[in-house]
């Protein structure tokens, strides 16, 4: 199956979307110009949307404005065992709630695992749709994102969920 890619604008910068026809299979947050972060795979080019891509524009539209709450828009995750086991429980983790490194280590069934789970938190290949944002230290004190411009896009993403970190 071929994949398709756009480009588009959010309040957090632009945003590649790719696509296998059926899934959303990719997501980048564009970086601040010498961010190590946020790489648009396709150098921001605005690509031709599929109808995924364009389900997902929508309802990325609807997060950023505070109407939307969970997407509907299918993902397709490839990763290791382990990585898919961290990115459902991403996916359990509610509009507005966050967990610890270590709480999701310990939902995986290894609780001594917590850097494991930060390196599967940080491949997560669709961000925001799958809410790697959420994850914070144990005492709720923010930690590292690999999308957009670092921690700054993760604060930016905290803050419209209300988030409460320190």
């Amino acid at each position: 199956m071929t994949s398709t890619f756009a480009t588009i604008d959010s309040p957090i910068g632009r945003i590649e979307l790719t696509s296998d026809g059926e899934a959303i299979t990719f997501l980048s947050i564009e970086g601040v110009e010498g961010s190590p972060h946020g790489r648009l795979q396709h150098g921001g080019r605005p690509g031709v949307p599929d109808k995924v891509i364009k389900q997902a524009t929508k309802e990325l539209g609807e997060y950023f404005a505070g109407k939307r709450k969970d997407f509907d828009v299918p993902v397709k995750l490839v990763g290791t065992p382990f990585q898919q086991a961290i990115w459902h429980e991403l996916l359990a983790i509610p509009y507005g709630g966050h967990a610890s490194y270590g709480d999701l280590a310990a939902r995986a069934g290894n609780p001594k695992a917590a850097r494991a789970v930060g390196g599967a938190v940080g491949a997560n290949p669709v961000p925001i749709i799958v809410p790697c944002h959420r994850i914070l230290a144990g005492n709720s004190k923010l930690t590292g994102y690999s999308g957009g411009s670092g921690v700054s896009t993760k604060i930016q993403l905290l803050d419209i969920e209300g988030i409460t970190y320190r």
